[in-house]
C-alpha cells in the first residue's frame, strides 16, 4: 500500500470533522428542504456546503499557497510542454512604461498618481502548453523527452490554429497552472488547439500590477517569440484571452491596457524592437471577479447556492488569518492583492472602467452562475453590450463559482464548456461575427431562457461608482481578499 502523504493525512482529518454538516445537508436535501435541492443534486449541494464552511478557516496565506500550488504530476491524456519566457530589460518604452501608461491614462479624478518607483521588474513567466493527447490510457506518463520535443510531439495532434492565453482563478494569491491541466485539457480537446497556462507572479508578495505584467509580457511572447521558444508567432485573431474569476479578471484588464495602449498610440519595447500590440480575437470568461471591493457582492441575492463567503464573513475571516512570512505585507495594507488606495482603479476593479472605454473591445463569451459575483458579472455584461461589444452570456441557474471547473461533468458543466468552446473556435479558427446573445440555463433542463441585456442590470454607473467610493472611504471592503477559485 503506498505511504499516505501528511498533507493528504490532515486533508482527510478534516473531512472528518465535516461528517455532522454533511449528514444534515443530505438530510436537507432528501426532505426538500433546502433551496439548493430544488435545482442541483445532493452531491453538488455537499460539496458547496463543505467548500462553504472553510471561510472561517484562519489559515496562514503561505500555508493556503504551498498547499494549493503542489505539483500532482502528469498523467493521461494531455501533452504538457513547460516553458519560461525569460524576463526582459527595463528599458524606455518597456513593460514598465507601458503599465504606468494604462495605469495613470485610466485612473479616475481623485485617484492618488501611482509610484512609478513601486512597479515590479520584469521576471520570467513560467507557462505550460497544452494539448490533448489521443490514443493513450488514462494513466499514461509523457515521454522522458526534453520540453521543446514535448511540444513538438503536441503540435502533431493540433487540429485548429486555436490559442488560448489562459490565466487562472484564486484571488491573485492562491492556485497556479498545475492544479488547472485537467481543465486546460479540456478547453484543448474541445477547441483542437492548444492552452498557454500562465504562472503569473502571486499576492501578496507580488502585488498589483506584477500580474498584468506577466500577462503582457506572455502575450508579447505569443506574438512575437523569443529566439529560443518553442513556438513559432501565434497570429492575433487566433489568440483567445480566457481565465476564471481573479483569471477573468486578469483577461479584462489586459484588455483594458491593450485599449489604452491603442488610444494613445503606444507601441511596447519587446526583444529591442518597437512593437505593436494588437487586440486578441475575443475573451473567454468563466465567473469573472471584477469587483475587488466586493460592494457589489453585498448585494447578491444567491448566498445559499454559493460557496463563497460574504462580506462579513471576508471580514471575520480577515481578522482571525494568522500572521505568516507573506502576510501582512509590509508596508501594511488591507487588501492582498493590491494598495487600499487603487482598490477601485478600473484596472483592480474591472466594474469601474466606463463604458466608453470598452469600445473596440473583442467578442466576450460570459458564464456566471447564481453565486456572489453574479451581479457585478451582469452589470459588466450589460455594460459591454451598450458599448457595442458583442457578447454572449450565459447565466446558469443555481450554479456556483467556477462550476464548470469544480464540477466537470455535471450536465450544466457540460453545457458551459461546449457553449465556451464554441465561441471560442467562432472567434479564433473561423473569425466569425458574433451575434450578442442573454440566455438563463435551467440546470435540470438546459433550456434557455431569452434575457434581456436592457433589464439584466438594474444597477447604474453613477449607482455602483458612488456604493464602491463608499466602500472605499469606509473601509468596509475586507481586510484580506478569499479566494475565487
Amino acid at each position: 500500500m503506498a505511504k499516505m502523504d501528511t498533507a493528504t493525512l490532515k486533508f482527510l482529518l478534516v473531512l472528518v470533522g465535516k461528517i455532522p454538516l454533511i449528514t444534515r445537508v443530505a438530510l436537507l436535501h432528501t426532505l426538500r428542504i433546502s433551496a439548493p435541492s430544488k435545482y442541483v443534486d445532493m452531491r453538488t449541494e455537499i460539496v458547496v456546503a463543505v467548500l462553504r464552511s472553510f471561510s472561517a478557516d484562519s489559515t496562514p496565506i503561505s500555508a493556503q499557497q504551498k498547499l494549493l500550488t503542489r505539483d500532482p504530476g502528469i498523467k493521461g491524456r494531455m501533452w504538457i510542454s513547460k516553458y519560461a519566457c525569460p524576463a526582459v530589460p527595463v528599458e524606455a518604452g518597456g513593460l514598465q512604461d507601458a503599465l504606468a501608461l494604462a495605469i495613470d491614462g485610466l485612473s479616475s479624478p481623485g485617484t492618488p498618481k501611482f509610484d512609478r518607483a513601486k512597479l515590479p521588474l520584469p521576471a520570467a513567466v513560467e507557462a505550460e502548453w497544452t494539448g490533448r493527447r489521443d490514443d493513450v490510457s488514462s494513466d499514461a506518463k509523457l515521454p522522458d523527452v526534453s520540453q521543446r520535443e514535448l511540444y513538438h510531439e503536441m503540435m502533431k495532434e493540433i487540429t485548429t490554429p486555436v490559442t488560448v492565453l489562459f490565466f487562472h482563478g484564486g484571488a491573485y494569491f492562491l492556485m497556479d497552472p498545475v492544479t488547472y491541466r485537467a481543465s486546460m485539457k479540456t478547453m484543448a480537446k474541445l477547441t483542437g488547439g492548444r492552452c498557454y497556462s500562465v504562472r503569473y507572479r502571486l499576492a501578496p508578495q507580488n502585488p498589483f500590477p506584477a500580474a498584468l505584467m506577466d500577462g503582457l509580457a506572455s502575450y508579447l511572447a505569443l506574438l512575437y517569440p523569443p529566439p529560443e521558444a518553442f513556438h513559432e508567432v501565434v497570429l492575433p485573431e487566433n489568440i483567445v484571452f480566457s481565465g476564471d474569476s481573479a483569471g477573468a479578471n486578469l483577461c479584462l484588464a489586459l484588455t483594458q491596457i491593450l485599449l489604452e495602449l491603442k488610444r494613445q498610440n503606444a507601441r511596447v519595447m519587446w526583444q529591442g524592437e518597437e512593437r505593436d500590440v494588437p487586440l486578441p480575437s475575443g475573451l473567454a470568461l468563466v465567473s469573472p471577479w471584477v469587483d475587488v471591493t466586493i460592494a457589489s457582492q453585498s448585494l447578491s441575492r444567491h448566498t445559499e447556492f454559493d460557496y463563497l463567503p460574504t462580506h462579513e464573513q471576508q471580514l471575520a475571516m480577515g481578522q482571525k488569518r494568522r500572521a505568516c512570512d507573506a502576510w501582512p505585507a509590509t508596508p501594511p495594507r488591507n487588501n492582498i492583492y493590491v494598495e487600499d488606495a487603487f482598490i477601485s482603479h478600473p484596472l483592480v476593479s474591472l466594474i469601474m472602467a466606463p463604458r466608453a472605454s470598452w469600445a473596440g473591445c473583442p467578442p466576450v463569451y460570459m458564464c456566471t452562475g447564481w453565486e456572489l459575483p453574479a451581479e457585478e458579472d451582469k452589470f459588466l455584461a450589460a455594460k459591454l453590450h451598450a458599448a457595442g461589444v458583442p457578447i454572449v452570456f450565459d447565466e446558469f441557474e443555481a450554479m456556483p463559482h467556477c462550476f464548470a471547473l469544480l464540477f466537470p461533468h455535471t450536465p450544466a458543466a457540460l453545457r458551459c464548456w461546449v457553449g465556451l468552446a464554441k465561441f471560442v473556435r467562432k472567434v479564433a479558427e473561423e473569425q466569425g461575427k458574433v451575434q450578442s446573445k442573454f440566455s438563463l440555463i435551467k440546470t435540470k433542463t438546459l433550456f434557455e431562457e431569452d434575457l434581456d441585456p436592457l433589464t439584466l442590470s438594474p444597477w447604474t454607473e453613477d449607482f455602483i461608482t458612488e456604493r464602491i467610493s463608499e466602500f472605499v472611504k469606509t473601509g468596509k471592503f475586507p481586510p484580506a481578499g478569499l479566494a475565487k477559485l
